[in-house]
């Protein structure tokens, strides 16, 4: 099966919401949805799934018109970031409920949900009823409901958002796996591009509802095809300057080094130049890198990772790395800034050139 928009867009009032968008998904994968909160996302999964009607195009299964069709009509499943379980239900009996509906054989239907509730560790507590679980059990009993039924398409909407950094982090292994054994359409959403990395499958950047590129996972990391994209694959926010290519060197205010990778062949000129904020570091890399010095303004430790906030030729930039650093606000601190991985964009915001040929 193949789930696919055909020009579709969608108005709230006069205003578009989402300019004209063709995607075609196909089964056995995951599909990514990346992008931030109110770039359309939401809006896209809802139109897919039957619950908004676009305001012009179509929305295709296997190549047949579906735009009029109910979601009950479709066979689908979907998971919201915030949980909705049945109340009056145990576990068992709110994971089991798509599979009574359909019918299904009672060993059959026992089995499906014990496995489901294996896998999202629920096992426990099948005779329990929602309010007597945790947020983050809630919300892995809704995904169990989703995953327990042969659907032939799958819309996970930031579903692991409220679950705690252990599960988040076996789900994203798991998910792809047990989704991917069904043969549905599976189309996710987050805002963190570390979560798209490691779900892998193909990835649409959405912003301010449009998409401005679509492809595997890996490649479109590796090779934004515009500024915009590069922007939108980058959290923290990716490292902007303005720079010259003249020779075989680049130019940035008073830094250069020489130019590498595909950036040797670009013409001389004024370019936009982007690096991703774990490659400027606050320690020395193996590979080469430019120093650069500055004044910290803000730091922020999260778990593993230390961030500091600095401005370099008039520009303010990020530098984000493993570890905890001796940061202090308001003294300089001396990063290394690595040629190998900028990015070059052109007047006109699309990728000129990479500073190494691998991204």
């Amino acid at each position: 099966m193949t789930l696919e928009l055909a020009n579709v867009t969608k108005n709230i009032g006069a205003e578009p919401h989402i300019f004209e968008t063709s995607l075609s998904f196909a089964p056995g994968r995951f599909n990514i949805l990346l992008g931030a909160t109110n770039a359309g996302k939401t809006t896209l999964i809802k139109l897919m799934a039957g619950l908004e009607r676009p305001t012009s195009g179509e929305v295709r299964v296997d190549g047949h018109n579906v735009t009029g069709i109910s979601p009950q009509k479709r066979n689908i499943a979907l998971v919201h970031q915030f949980f909705i379980n049945y109340p009056h239900m145990t576990v068992y009996e709110n994971i089991a409920s798509p599979l009574r509906v359909a019918g299904m054989e009672r060993a059959e239907l026992d089995r499906r949900v014990r496995k489901a509730a294996d896998v999202l560790q629920l096992g426990p507590m099948l005779e329990r009823r929602p309010q007597e679980l945790s947020g983050g059990q809630q919300q892995r009993a809704a995904i169990a409901r989703a995953i327990v039924k042969d659907s032939t398409a799958v819309f996970l909407d930031e579903p692991l958002a409220n679950l705690d950094y252990k599960l988040r982090e076996e789900l994203r292994e798991q998910l792809p796996e047990i989704l991917g054994e069904r043969g549905s359409v599976v189309v996710y959403a987050t805002s963190d591009p570390t979560e798209a990395l490691l779900l892998g499958g193909y990835t649409a950047l959405v912003h301010e509802g449009r998409i401005t590129q679509f492809g595997p996972t890996s490649t479109i990391y590796r090779s934004p095809a515009n500024l915009i994209s590069a922007r939108v694959f980058s959290d923290p926010p990716i490292n902007l300057g303005h720079v010259e290519k003249r020779g075989s060197n680049i130019h940035f205010g008073t830094i250069s080094w020489e130019a590498t990778g595909e950036a040797i062949n670009l013409r001389d000129g004024k370019y936009t130049m982007g690096i991703r904020p774990h490659h400027v570091s606050p320690t020395q890399p193996a590979e080469f890198s430019i120093p650069v010095t500055d004044r910290v303004k803000i730091t922020e430790l999260s778990g593993s990772e230390s961030v500091a906030y600095f401005s370099l030729e008039g520009s303010d930039w990020v530098s984000l790395s493993a570890g905890t650093h001796p940061f202090e606000v308001g003294k300089e601190h001396e990063f290394y800034l690595m040629p190998k991985r900028c990015f070059y964009f052109g007047p006109d915001g699309t990728l000129a050139a990479k500073g190494s040929s691998d991204g």
